[in-house]
């Protein structure tokens, strides 16, 4: 019988990069949720199924609602029966949680309550996936790679929001059976990501001959680093996971199995930008700033150990490749870069 995938927010960015992978992958039936707020999009999802054919596109269905609200009955009646729940609806914008922490809570803490209510209503769920951000770890110190289940030590409303419904999602699994897969990931970028983000808006400026702002340290010369990962590696993992059935009981008994999606190499953003501009063919003007002085909750360095998922099988493709793909797609579709 054919699987139905239900994500939450499925015309985000992430999101519709993994209806994209499932409908090229798998003959499973999607049905997104989503609200279409700041971060979603239909144009994306209409952008990217162009180039399926209609029988392919008749897989998708969407359906319309808010999660701060519970899934009443008569939206579950519109999702159907679902086999997986993705849950990547969020809201991700850290300078915005700062200035509105409480928007955040409801986005983040009580839609996935929300979310995991209704999951644990479902009959013969396989599995909700709880799709989390490396952010929950804070910053890295130089040479620290944290792994899955290291101690958390969020330093702004988003991480502190996301970690709150990381922890739901693991009590859902203890209290109810729920069977809960959690997954961190950072900085994920490709085609059609929103302008502001810093690889659109690195080729935008770089095209056009303007600066870049170069997030870095109080002396204004180290960088801040992460590692990138393409949104089409982030949906590749997530569908390897979903082929697993994977018991975890380590750290104290904690059963519920958590996953790093870590991108292949380590890159500070001067490093990126320059890379960027290479591609192009063009020279890389920047101003080094310190940026967490200035705006408190702004991490210099991200890091997250991939070990575990490689040594289940799983590698993302190489960043430099991905690069070039997005910076060359998004230079032939310059209407994702417009503001």
């Amino acid at each position: 019988m054919t699987k139905r995938a239900l994500i939450t927010g499925g015309a985000g960015f992430i999101a519709h990069h993994l209806i994209s992978q499932i409908l090229k992958n798998t003959d499973w039936e999607v049905v997104t949720l989503d609200r279409l707020d700041f971060s979603g999009n239909l144009n994306r999802l209409q952008d990217v199924l162009k180039d399926f054919p209609a029988e392919e596109r008749a897989r998708v269905k969407i359906v319309f609602h808010d999660l701060k609200a519970a899934v009443n009955p008569l939206i579950a009646a519109d999702i159907g029966k679902v086999d997986y729940i993705l849950h990547l609806a969020a809201g991700s914008h850290v300078d915005r949680s700062i200035e509105y922490p409480m928007e955040f809570v409801m986005d983040n803490v009580v839609a996935t309550c929300n979310i995991l209510d209704y999951a644990r209503s479902l009959d013969h769920l396989e599995r909700f996936v709880y799709f989390g951000t490396d952010e929950v770890f804070g910053p890295a110190p130089d040479g620290i790679l944290y792994e899955e289940n290291d101690r958390y030590n969020s330093t702004n409303p988003y991480s502190a929001t996301k970690a709150g419904g990381e922890e739901l999602a693991v009590a859902f699994e203890n209290t109810y059976n729920l069977p809960v897969y959690i997954t961190h990931t950072m900085n994920v970028f490709g085609q059609r990501q929103h302008p502001e983000k810093f690889i659109p808006m690195c080729i935008k400026r770089i095209r056009d001959g303007e600066s870049i702002t170069i997030h870095s340290d109080p002396t204004k010369k180290i960088p801040g680093s992460r590692h990138y990962i393409h949104a089409e590696d982030v949906a590749d993992a997530l569908l390897f996971l979903l082929g697993k059935d994977v018991q975890s009981y380590t750290w104290g008994g904690a059963k519920c199995p958590k996953f790093n999606i870590v991108g292949a190499e380590e890159l500070n953003n001067l490093q990126l930008a320059q890379i960027i501009a290479d591609i192009q063919g063009k020279e890389l003007k920047y101003e080094m700033v310190d940026f967490h002085s200035a705006r408190p909750g702004h991490d210099l360095r991200y890091a997250l150990s991939g070990e575990k998922m490689r040594a289940m099988g799983w590698v993302p493709k190489d960043i430099r490749d991905r690069i070039r793909e997005v910076v060359e797609w998004t230079l032939a579709n310059e209407r994702w870069i417009k503001l």
